[in-house]
């Protein structure tokens, strides 16, 4: 259900935008409100388990998410949507560490390998599948079956926790840090809402002003409560690791820019190049292909030689890949997708697939096995926080670059000042950005190709972002982690 709701949902947007009347900042928000409240609460819902019953948690987690997904599949407005999906972020941080710890705790070691790799092929066969599911539903007028399909699982999965899966829980715990749990949550709704917020009104009004400003004090205070816990949500003592910093700061930039430009692709192929749907949710599939064909071979390849090579050249050819998504001009529809978007998904995956298996070697290894679990939580709510922060900021400044770039193509075009003032206004739509009313069918037509030229612009720009953000990673890559296998002691809190 999580990894199908995180692949499939991308796709539906410009859908139940179109249907929902939704602005491009809430666009943003039906995608980040979901994020936000996994990123926030992930590593508290791994550590409930263990204080509570693992079986238990998950079990609320599946009636959470199943019972969020269904008032999605209802809603009648954007903020009915916005509101469902954050109690599905909230179902998602019981239900994904939930999973691994119950594998950990119920099967025998000398089975939990085998177990752990069943996991990971239903994950992947649902990242793979769950845009072209979207794509699907959504050509065919029905995007809240993108929400729906997950009543039937969560039934299922129901059925076979109670009968099948074991309670277990850990009696040495340590407590839950909900203040700090409070504290992150507050830094990223602060600083994601500010940012979204400055898409329409200005760095200088008071709502953004102070939506920021009580996201950095949050950011703040959370990290000198760590700092001074007893038993922190995120102990801070493990990135005196210069690997363990340098893979989360390369988790933080990669994912960032995989966020944002999947954020925004399906919006400008569908939008712009006349992309049906279910075509937009088909061109993911070279991503997901490579993505998963080369994880097992570049897992191997980080272990016999270390994960820096790997780290340093996948998230650089990610960028190229990110480069090549910003190419395609207006004229680039889906009889040109060979030639464009085909050579442009395939190196993202190759370069996502070099990097995803040794990234999880190098973080896993650069603690002590007894924190492996802490280390891979902390990294997994980074790439979480990656693309919360990513699509806020970087969605944001999208929507004003669209908004300049419209004006400036429309400005020797014949309309009134009310005519040009209500396009201006409905560009907070982003692609679905209408002409205004009274147009001759000559004008109309001109409107609507500066509406599809500025969007192509766009995400021009943001894609040339994401590949910087790619190249970045890999140089962090190239400076923090160490080239040999074992060459630095692993980090271990006190």
């Amino acid at each position: 259900m999580a990894f199908i709701d995180l692949s499939a949902v991308n796709v539906a947007l410009p859908s139940l935008q179109a249907d929902l009347n939704a602005s491009g900042a809430e666009l943003i928000w039906i995608v980040n409100a979901y994020s936000l409240m996994l990123a926030a609460l992930i590593l508290i819902g791994g550590s409930l388990g263990d204080h509570i019953g693992r079986r238990r948690v998950f079990s609320a987690g599946i009636v959470l998410f199943g019972a969020a997904s269904l008032t999605c599949g209802l809603a009648p407005t954007s903020s009915w949507l916005i509101a469902a999906r954050a109690f599905q972020g909230i179902g998602g941080a019981l239900l994904i560490p939930g999973s691994l710890s119950i594998i950990t705790a119920s099967i025998p070691r000398g089975s939990r390998g085998s177990a752990i790799g069943t996991w990971s092929a239903f994950t992947t066969v649902t990242t793979i599948g769950g845009p072209i599911i979207g794509g699907f539903l959504a050509s065919s007028g029905l995007w809240r079956g993108v929400f729906m399909i997950n009543i039937p699982l969560a039934i299922g999965a129901l059925y076979c926790v109670r009968r099948w899966v074991p309670e277990s829980l850990d009696e040495e715990a340590k407590p839950l840090d909900v203040v700090g749990t409070g504290l992150v949550t507050l830094a990223l709704a602060g600083l994601s809402f500010g940012a979204v917020q400055a898409s329409h009104a200005a760095l200088s009004e008071p709502q953004v002003l102070v939506s920021l400003l009580v996201g950095f004090i949050g950011l703040v205070m959370f990290i000198l409560y760590e700092s001074w816990s007893d038993h922190p949500l995120v102990p801070l003592a493990l990135f005196r690791s210069r690997t363990f910093s340098g893979t989360n700061a390369l988790t933080l930039l990669l994912y960032g820019a995989i966020s944002m430009a999947f954020f925004m692709l399906p919006i400008v192929m569908i939008q712009a190049h006349g992309y049906e749907p279910r075509q937009a949710g088909l061109a993911m599939l070279p991503f997901s292909l490579f993505l998963a064909s080369l994880s097992r071979w570049s897992g191997g390849l980080a272990d016999r030689y270390g994960a820096r090579a790997p780290l340093t050249v996948g998230p650089i050819v990610a960028g190229i890949g990110f480069f090549l998504l910003s190419l395609p001009g207006l004229d680039s529809g889906p009889s040109q997708f060979w030639t464009t978007y085909l050579p442009a998904m395939a190196t993202v995956g190759i370069g996502m697939g070099i990097t995803v298996a040794p990234l999880t070697t190098a973080v896993m290894g650069a603690v002590d096995p007894r924190q492996a679990g802490t280390a891979s939580g902390i990294n997994n709510a980074v790439s979480r926080t990656a693309g919360l922060l990513t699509v806020a900021v970087l969605g944001s400044m999208a929507i004003v670059l669209f908004k300049n770039d419209l004006q400036m193509s429309t400005r020797g075009l014949n309309l009134a000042s009310d005519q040009r003032s209500a396009l201006i206004q409905s560009a907070d739509r982003l692609g679905d950005t209408q002409p205004p009313a009274g147009l001759d069918d000559t004008t109309r037509a001109a409107v609507e190709q500066a509406i599809d030229h500025s969007l192509v612009v766009t995400f021009r720009v943001v894609g040339m972002i994401c590949a910087a953000l790619g190249v970045l990673g890999g140089l962090v890559a190239l400076v923090s982690i160490e080239g040999g296998l074992h060459s630095e002691k692993p980090a271990r809190c006190p």
